[in-house]
């Protein structure tokens, strides 16, 4: 492991798998794993429909679920509230935007309905769920633009940034981090905080690649993740995009809000998990970082029969829940304490929940 990947930020290991787990991870490694890796050999780009989408329109979402349609500039979007979550801004006044994962490829609204739901419930939070505009037909850039347009959204009801906690899984990762960077410089103040699960945030594949973890992973092979970062590369290129779209990892970080990181032990993204966590932590940013033991990527979203899944969720919802007590809880100081001293210390007081 290069020396890059040794972790300073001290990870959280979460041992044990269920017997759920594991029949999860038997599965998708015999099935999604050997279609992504021929996928990844294929001699020319083949991009199916969205028929994962498409078809999770038959599940139901969890009892209890509301939502509504948002039509955002360029995209579709949902307010989701949880059971029992009140969705108006004066009587719950925090919200979650979420960015959903699928390689910046695949998925959507109807894919993750299930999991934004049960995040809405643990952190008692509404969600503006993006279904943002995807590749082969728009660069990342454009998603991360419909990320910020769901930002501009929810501070149009009323929301301020701080009271916005931006979350994403996989390639959502990636823009729950960029969405958050671009707030910052457009002058729309800092969110809460970035939650981040099984997070895509380098597209250089060389530290995965050196990483313990670069054929150990339950879903990805290191050159369906290679194929990915090629495809990006060749269509941002086509897009004029190349040299001005920035990995979260490579981005500048001292200001980012407290952050949370969710991986599997086994996952090939693991290198970038604790890639980012170190220059987090090396910036000042509080960072809470859990590795779960051999769970498979965004293992969240099986929370119906996985109980690590329901765990996890529920540990969602605590740090969203304690970035609100830090903001509000008051702070004694000597009258001479600078601003910057104090809101050292709340930053502080999170990263060391």
């Amino acid at each position: 492991m290069g020396p890059h990947l040794a972790v300073a930020a001290e990870a959280a290991f979460r041992s044990g798998a269920s017997l759920q787990s594991q029949l999860l991870a038997h599965a998708l490694k015999h099935t999604v794993r050997p279609l992504l890796h021929a996928w990844s050999h294929l001699p020319v780009d083949i991009f199916l429909p969205n028929l994962i989408e498409h078809a999770a329109r038959l599940l139901p979402a969890p009892e209890g679920t509301r939502w509504r349609q948002v039509r955002l500039p360029h995209c579709p979007a949902e307010w989701v509230s949880g059971a029992g979550v009140t969705d108006r801004s004066g009587d719950n006044p925090s919200a979650i935007l979420y960015l959903h994962g699928g390689a910046f490829l695949t998925c959507g609204l109807n894919t993750h309905r299930r999991l934004v739901s049960r995040i809405s419930t643990a952190s008692d939070r509404p969600v503006l769920n993006v279904g943002y505009r995807q590749m082969p037909h728009e660069p990342i850039t454009e998603s991360i633009a419909d990320g910020l347009e769901g930002l501009r959204w929810l501070l149009g009801q009323g929301y301020r940034a701080e009271d916005i906690t931006i979350a994403g899984d996989s390639a959502g990762g990636y823009l729950a981090f960029a969405v958050a960077r671009a707030a910052i410089d457009a002058g729309l103040g800092r969110p809460a905080g970035v939650v981040a699960l099984s997070p895509l945030l380098d597209f250089d594949p060389t530290g995965k690649a050196a990483h313990r973890n670069a054929h150990r992973c339950q879903v990805f092979s290191l050159k369906a993740v290679a194929r990915l970062t090629d495809l990006t590369d060749r269509l941002d290129a086509r897009r004029g995009v190349s040299g001005h779209r920035t990995n979260p990892v490579d981005m500048p970080l001292a200001d980012l809000p407290p952050a949370l990181l969710h991986v599997g032990s086994r996952e090939v993204l693991l290198a970038d998990a604790e890639l980012m966590a170190n220059r987090l932590v090396a910036a000042g940013v509080p960072c809470d970082f859990t590795v779960w033991d051999r769970q498979v990527h965004v293992f969240h979203a099986a929370a119906s029969w996985v109980p690590e899944a329901r765990a996890a969720i529920e540990e969602i919802g605590q740090f969203v829940q304690a970035l609100d007590a830090a903001a509000q809880a008051p702070v004694a100081r000597p009258a001479a304490e600078s601003a910057a001293d104090s809101s050292e210390r709340d930053l502080q007081a999170v990263a060391s929940r």
